[in-house]
């Protein structure tokens, strides 16, 4: 019993060494490449693409779960040709940290991107989210109607459904039992199965080649980012519950993109209700179209962003009004 026990610690010990090279290693081979902004709570890191010139508001665009803004990279430097883009890691992931694990739901990460877009002095901006992010979006013009333009939402999340968010995240959110793993297993055995699990978010379309590496995913597997990620799935559904009542309030001009054969957020339960109740929303479902629409259909989403942000110029009364919060 006793040899079971040390050698059941020492191979803890040796996984928990694992993690801490692996985390050296990803973090090296993957640096920030933006500027870091302080918010009450958490330090967002942002990337701006684009002339910072232009006369409509900025594009700013959102990332989904278990990623980081590099998977919305190459979409927004397709629109930082005509416009200012903002590219931003959620708080707690990519290279944004967050000052607590609980802050994961899209009210509190809301309030932290509406203080960031007034750090840099944005008044309104064209958000474009995807898949968890759709949730925060849709948060983002219910408690910051001013800061919102317009939105494109490409398959969001936006009710409730059955089921949860994955017996891992559960067992990650865990206190202490989460950590653990998360400081031991998770790196190692994440590293194993990410390609494969990368594939089927993207299923019935293929992959691209090296997407992995290009948007940078591996980061995800560092245990902060791990712990940060589980903790947004599985409170998420819970916000949903408080939030999806409110949809009808929403006065912004919305479009939103998803396809009918997402498996990942299924289009019958969030995007379909949704255009149903938003009251300035437009659907378009692409048929045999998974969940990175993006990436399947990118012209039509870089003409659907173009659409939005090019009407959406700001008026100069506006501007006036809604001056830049003093934080």
């Amino acid at each position: 019993m006793l040899t079971a026990i040390i050698a059941l610690a020492a191979t803890g010990l040796w996984l928990a060494l694992v993690t801490q090279i692996g985390v050296i290693f990803i973090q090296g081979a993957f640096p920030p490449r933006g500027r870091m902004v302080d918010v009450t709570g958490a330090r967002l890191h942002v990337v701006e693409l684009g002339p910072r010139d232009a006369a409509e508001p900025p594009v700013v665009m959102l990332h989904g779960a278990s990623s980081n803004l590099r998977a919305m990279q190459p979409l927004g430097e397709r629109i930082a040709k005509t416009r200012r883009v903002i590219l931003i890691d959620r708080p707690g992931h990519g290279w944004s940290t967050r000052e607590r694990a609980e802050d994961s739901t899209p009210a509190i990460q809301g309030r932290m991107i509406a203080e960031a877009l007034a750090r840099l002095g944005i008044i309104r901006a064209t958000v474009v989210a995807h898949s968890w992010a759709g949730a925060l979006a849709l948060r983002i013009a219910l408690d910051h109607p001013e800061r919102v333009a317009g939105l494109v939402l490409l398959a969001p999340v936006a009710y409730p459904w059955r089921g949860g968010a994955g017996r891992y995240n559960d067992v990650i959110s865990t206190p202490l039992i989460g950590p653990l793993l998360a400081h031991t297993i998770t790196l190692p055995l994440g590293y194993l199965v990410t390609p494969s699990g990368a594939r089927g978010v993207f299923a019935p379309q293929p992959m691209p080649d090296d997407f992995v590496r290009d948007s940078e995913t591996l980061l995800l597997l560092r245990p902060r980012e791990f712990i940060a990620n589980a903790r947004d799935l599985v409170t998420l559904k819970a916000a949903m519950v408080e939030q999806a009542p409110r949809y009808a309030e929403i006065t912004a001009p919305l479009s939103i993109i998803a396809g009918d054969v997402d498996a990942t957020v299924t289009t019958r339960i969030h995007s379909r209700p949704l255009a149903a109740t938003a009251p300035n929303a437009k659907l378009i479902v692409l048929p045999g179209v998974g969940h990175m629409v993006q990436y399947a259909a990118p012209d039509l989403v870089v003409s659907e962003i173009e659409a939005m942000a090019g009407r959406m110029v700001q008026p100069a009364a506006t501007a006036d009004k809604i001056a830049p919060a003093n934080l």
